[in-house]
């Protein structure tokens, strides 16, 4: 593997683990793409430094878990704030 993409699994994954980071938000960050981000910290950082890969993915799952909540409130932002625009 590449000395640089090493490098960038890395630091994805302390990124993500240091501000509780969601794949899109990392993706925007470092301007990859999302499936870039997830092929780093589920392929490529398991076989460089296991442990943070363990530690980066924890903090992935608690965002999926999580996601559709997140969804709903900003569609319910979305629909409130388009309420008021109407007046």
């Amino acid at each position: 593997m590449k000395g640089y993409i090493e490098e960038r699994a890395v630091e994805i994954a302390n990124y993500i683990i240091h501000n509780n980071a969601t794949v899109r938000q990392t993706a925007k960050e470092f301007g990859i793409s999302k499936s870039t981000v997830h092929k780093d910290v589920t392929e490529r950082l398991v076989q460089i430094n296991p442990n943070l890969a363990i530690e980066a993915r924890k903090v992935l799952d608690v965002n999926k878990s999580e996601r559709h909540i997140r969804g709903g409130l900003a569609t319910r932002e979305k629909y409130l704030h388009a309420g008021s625009k109407k007046k």
